[in-house]
């Protein structure tokens, strides 16, 4: 790995970090890095869930303030991530490296619209404060922990998506359950692509503290950051990315 090499993995996860910690879709800027230096798609996903878990965990953390109060239904929640998310790692270990890469494209571009549409969602299925949570959180929350498990691009997307339509408080208080659910299922990805999974250990050694830094720095911008403009931007790269991957 060159000094070149070492400062673009820097800087990558360091942004990825810093998007996780805001609303997710952070895998949109560290995967494509490591496909630029050569890593095969399988082995690309499986490093870039172990190396962004620090991050993750300096989400959570950066969200503690957001989170008291949530103790029941954050936990409760946390379970049924966890069995989407063995569900998930299941299936991408047992998956055929070549079929994978095909579906990265669409993968990817999943994550984005998924993040495009999220107000739109949010104001169609909201409904109003005081109804009661419905049950369909838990289906979705489920799904979403298999496609974090799977492919993690844009899981928070996806979390904060499920959350926003059903969870009806103030935004930053789902966006730290969201923080909690993503942590959740980074961490049962990384135990099973630890012990099964063709981790390339060198990069996560680069990219793992500088996506804690990202973390923790992602929670403070999260108050000060406008979502319309984060959202707009991690659209368009990730679309501009599943494009390129399909067209390679």
């Amino acid at each position: 790995m060159t000094a070149t090499d070492l400062l673009f993995l820097v800087g990558a996860g360091l942004l990825a970090g810093v998007v996780n910690a805001l609303a997710g879709g952070g895998t949109l800027v560290s995967f494509p890095a490591l496909l630029a230096l050569g890593l095969p798609g399988l082995t690309a996903t499986v490093t870039n869930a172990v190396a962004l878990w620090p991050g993750y965990v300096g989400g959570a953390v950066g969200y503690r303030k957001e989170l008291r109060g949530q103790r029941s239904r954050t936990t409760s929640l946390s379970l049924t991530a966890v069995l989407g998310a063995c569900v998930g790692s299941s299936l991408l270990l047992l998956t055929p490296g070549k079929l994978f890469e095909s579906m990265v494209p669409w993968l990817v571009a999943f994550a984005s619209l998924a993040l495009l549409a999220q107000p739109w969602l949010r104001r169609l299925f909201g409904g109003e404060a005081d109804e009661p949570v419905s049950r369909l959180v838990y289906a979705g929350v489920f799904l979403g922990g298999c496609y974090g498990a799977y492919f993690n691009g844009g899981m928070g997307v996806v979390l904060l998506t499920v959350l926003g339509m059903f969870l009806h408080d103030n935004l930053h208080r789902v966006n730290a359950v969201r923080a909690v659910l993503s942590l959740v299922v980074s961490s049962v990805s990384v135990v099973a692509f630890s012990l099964f999974g063709p981790v390339n250990w060198r990069a996560v050694a680069v990219i793992a503290p500088a996506s804690l830094a990202g973390g923790l720095l992602g929670t403070r911008l999260a108050r000060l950051m406008p979502p319309k403009v984060l959202r707009g931007v991690v659209v368009a790269f990730g679309l501009g990315v599943a494009a390129a991957l399909a067209l390679r």
